[in-house]
């Protein structure tokens, strides 16, 4: 009982439970910080403070302390005192063998088992409530009277004397259960919107969990794809080194061998020329001028055919063929081509079709990436509109480098690339590529060119093409084309001075074209 009787001291008054962060005001008495500040904000504009316990008045809002004795003593009690479950509250009569109780009356202070409760006292004085241990809190610390009431005004729970005669009298009371139920409602609504919070913390930490996983599972794709990527350009770069160089001994042993053969022939010219010379020395230096005269004549050693003769052997022997290692270097180039178009990785913006440009005779997909051919779609004629089957993008482009991807068909009949908005939407001018402010990747008869205000330029045929892919430099007024095929294929470059906002544009004359993906920008 005395465990029971210390934990009755830890209880507030206010709030009828353990102490939590305990403070002191001037008086003396203890009240958890939050249930005393709580009171006290209802005094503020009264002109006094006034504690609840004693009554004691201050001019000023007093300065709570905290109760660091009291702190320590709640501590070592909460860890050692064991749960109600582990203890149960047994009747207080029972002393023979402990007994547990049914009900608590507030009246006598004392917990009864079901066979003393049946002799108990029906009287309205005592209050029978659940076991507790706490009985004493259930009075009024200065009529001890039980607790009845709740004061609005002081947020204290108050006997019926101090509501007629004591401290409170005057102010707003309501029942305890009335009150306990009010506070349960105001409760119930913070549940409800904690509840309400915590479900939406809830889905989005679903939502950073996915996409956690997303880009994970994108991080993992893109170096899958970045590997395979570097293995190809290694075995391509293993490929073309051996081929050059294999090219390079093959030249280079064709022309040693040439070059061999030629110094052995002027070794032998080099020693009849020093056995002809010393001849001419041994008749330069003879007295007998008979002797002299009746040598042969030599000027023919030294002629000019023979001199032509050398001249044609020399350059006859050849130099290593620059023309075809430039040719592997250009497979070097597409090479390195290939490695800028693939390594362009980076977070992709989706690039929808606008449907109040598209023309009635193609209808755009739910999600305004796929144009099609189809019947007469019946929407509204308005200047935006184009009367041939073209559409372009919502989005538009005025500074930077970016790239797009665009499905289309082998077999098809369509035009793809870039236009101003100021482009006419009425008449054969206003074809993508027919005009001044348009530039396209064409297909036709299965024939690829690319045009720019009427001016054709035709692409070499069996090109491969399921993806164009194109990229926009606005600022280097350039326009790159590739087909997608393995490896990427480099169609044409474009260069043009851009003077005002570019949209992506799209013809089709038959089957569908599609844009997959989204923009990306992309770095040189």
């Amino acid at each position: 009982m005395a465990s029971a009787d210390l934990r009755e001291e830890l209880d507030c008054s206010i709030c009828l439970n353990i102490y939590t962060d305990p403070v002191t005001l001037r008086c003396g008495h203890n009240f958890c910080r939050v249930c005393i500040d709580r009171v006290l904000d209802t005094q503020d504009g009264s002109g006094v403070y006034t504690c609840p316990e004693c009554r004691a008045e201050c001019q000023e809002r007093p300065a709570l302390q905290r109760n660091i004795t009291l702190c320590n003593i709640l501590g070592r009690f909460l860890s050692t005192w064991p749960d109600q479950e582990e203890i149960g509250i047994f009747c207080t009569y029972c002393v023979d063998s402990p007994v547990p109780a049914a009900k608590s009356c507030l009246h006598c202070e004392a917990s009864l088992c079901d066979k003393h409760l049946r002799v108990h006292s029906k009287s309205a004085e005592h209050v029978l409530s659940n076991p507790t241990t706490s009985l004493g809190n259930r009075k009024c610390s200065v009529h001890k009277k039980i607790l009845e009431y709740y004061c609005t005004e002081d947020a204290a729970c108050i006997c019926v004397s101090c509501s007629l005669a004591g401290e409170h009298r005057g102010h707003r009371v309501e029942m305890l259960d009335e009150a306990s139920e009010k506070k349960k409602e105001k409760l119930r609504n913070v549940l409800q919107k904690l509840t309400t919070k915590r479900e939406e913390t809830e889905k989005r930490v679903q939502s950073l969990q996915k996409r956690r996983r997303e880009n994970h599972e994108k991080a993992a794709g893109v170096t899958e794809t970045v590997t395979a990527l570097f293995r190809d350009i290694r075995k391509q770069l293993e490929d073309l080194e051996k081929r050059v160089l294999s090219e390079i001994s093959r030249q280079e042993e064709s022309v040693l061998l040439s070059v061999s053969d030629l110094i052995q022939q002027m070794e032998i010219k080099k020693d009849e020329l020093s056995r002809k010379m010393r001849h001419i020395e041994e008749l330069c230096n003879m007295s007998d001028p008979v002797t002299v005269l009746q040598e042969p004549d030599t000027g023919d050693l030294c002629d000019i055919e023979d001199r032509e003769r050398h001249d044609d052997q020399v350059h006859g022997v050849g130099d290593l063929d620059m023309g075809l290692l430039s040719g592997s270097l250009d497979t070097l180039s597409d090479i390195i081509t290939g490695i800028n178009s693939g390594i362009y990785v980076q977070e992709s913006i989706d690039i929808l079709l606008d449907v109040n440009t598209a023309c009635n005779n193609i209808h755009i997909s739910d999600d305004m990436k796929t144009a099609s051919r189809s019947p007469y779609q019946n929407r509204p004629e308005t200047p935006e509109r184009f009367q041939c089957p073209q559409v372009i993008s919502t989005r538009r482009f005025s500074s930077g480098r970016y790239y797009w991807e665009v499905d289309v068909s082998k077999s098809g009949s369509w035009r793809v690339g870039i236009c101003y908005p100021s482009i006419d939407r009425g008449g054969h001018q206003s074809l993508i590529g027919d005009n001044s402010k348009s530039w396209c990747l064409d297909r036709n008869n299965n024939q690829y060119s690319v045009i720019h205000d009427s001016e054709v330029i035709r692409l070499p045929d069996n090109i491969p093409c399921d993806i164009v892919r194109i990229h926009l430099d606005y600022e280097a007024g350039q326009l790159f084309f590739y087909s997608l095929c393995d490896p990427i294929r480099h169609l044409h470059t474009i260069t043009a001075t851009f003077t005002e906002p570019l949209h992506a544009a799209l013809g089709v004359w038959r089957d569908c074209i599609k844009i997959s993906g989204g923009v990306r920008n992309w770095e040189k």
